[in-house]
């Protein structure tokens, strides 16, 4: 049986680091510790056998963290961490943390879409790190939506070596029921083979009060049309799926459903292989 994966969830605690994204009141369901304790059950109800658990703040020491609690977890197949990536040091900060866990630090990230300058990925400070980032064989996920698209598009044609993996589907307004620039946008993004996309983070782009996997379907349909089912893979986002009343298991149904016409071999990608490819878990 295929091992199923889900490459894309947090762990956080408000008094080890100040989250900016955690300011708003609407964010109070979620600002507690969430750890692997509170997990465990859930992916155990789900069939989940690993997972890969990804940065939240823009700290080198969440990153240390997280590796370490990698290190007591077997099904934390992986960690995608953060580092500064204009940092001219960049990569000894990358084989620092390589070196103190081997094999565990899988990719890297940065709240792109926080940034000011929606071509933030294009600056040449930026571009070198993501060059250290490929040296080293790691993966690169994209946090973006689509004022960051453009960007995007170019920065993974420039580094065809450097496996990129695009974070929520980019984050498109679904609770607006829209679909352009995003549809147009991320099927350009696409067409680069060095990109896969995580199906995650769908719920809180969703009405958190009115939301059901017919709501998601369209959307879920058209990244699988360009990119297919053998370049994207499940992310359930925990905890920050709760904001819309949605539990794990909730999260794994619903995608379940949009899902209901793809192959076996088709969902076998999606739940564990293309993740256990892209990360080399």
């Amino acid at each position: 049986m295929a091992l199923r994966i889900d490459a894309h969830h947090h762990f956080w605690d408000p008094a080890d680091f100040d989250y900016p994204w955690m300011v708003d009141a609407a964010l109070d369901p979620v600002r507690r510790p969430f750890t692997p304790a509170d997990l465990a059950p859930a992916l155990s109800t789900s069939d989940i056998d690993g997972t890969v658990l990804v940065q939240t703040v823009s700290e080198v020491a969440e990153t240390e963290q997280f590796l370490a609690t990698a290190a007591t977890t077997p099904w934390v197949r992986g960690v995608v961490g953060w580092v500064d990536l204009t940092d001219p040091a960049v990569g000894d900060t990358l084989d620092r943390l390589i070196d103190s866990s081997p094999g565990t630090l899988v990719g890297i990230r940065h709240q792109v879409h926080d940034e000011a300058d929606p071509q933030w990925l294009l600056r040449d400070d930026v571009q070198r790190g993501l060059a250290e980032v490929a040296g080293r064989e790691l993966a690169y996920d994209l946090l973006v939506r689509s004022r960051e698209l453009p960007a995007a598009i170019e920065t993974v044609r420039r580094l065809p070596a450097l496996r990129f993996v695009l974070d929520h589907i980019a984050k498109p307004p679904i609770s607006e029921g829209a679909h352009e620039p995003w549809s147009t946008l991320i099927a350009e993004l696409a067409r680069s083979e060095n990109v896969d996309v995580k199906l995650s983070g769908m719920v809180t782009e969703a009405r958190w009060d009115r939301w059901d996997a017919a709501v998601l379907a369209p959307y879920i349909a058209h990244v699988l049309e360009v990119f297919g089912a053998e370049r994207a893979m499940f992310g359930s986002d925990w905890p920050v799926c709760l904001l819309a009343a949605a539990d794990y298991g909730t999260v794994v149904g619903a995608l379940d459903s949009a899902l209901a016409g793809i192959s076996p071999t088709e969902h076998d990608a999606v739940f564990g292989g293309t993740a256990a490819r892209a990360y080399a878990l």
